[in-house]
């Protein structure tokens, strides 16, 4: 069964980064991928992902905030 995973950090390289790592196991699906706190919220609600990897460190709602509210 697959793993569906949302990522969400303020920095391209890092996104695409493990975008790269994560593609080359057919168990684990990106199913998004954002920039700040806030879309990180709304695409949990919308996506639904089985995990979050979150950045502490973002513009608009950071990581610890957003994480709270998705809980």
């Amino acid at each position: 069964m697959a793993i569906t995973i949302l990522l969400a950090d303020d920095h391209t390289i890092v996104r695409d980064g493990l975008c790269a790592l994560f593609e080359k196991d057919p168990q684990l699906i990106i199913v998004g991928s954002v920039n700040n706190g806030l879309e990180a919220i709304k695409k949990v609600r919308d996506l639904k992902p089985d995990v979050v990897l979150m950045d502490i460190s973002m513009p608009e709602l950071n990581g610890i905030d957003a994480t709270k509210q998705i809980r």
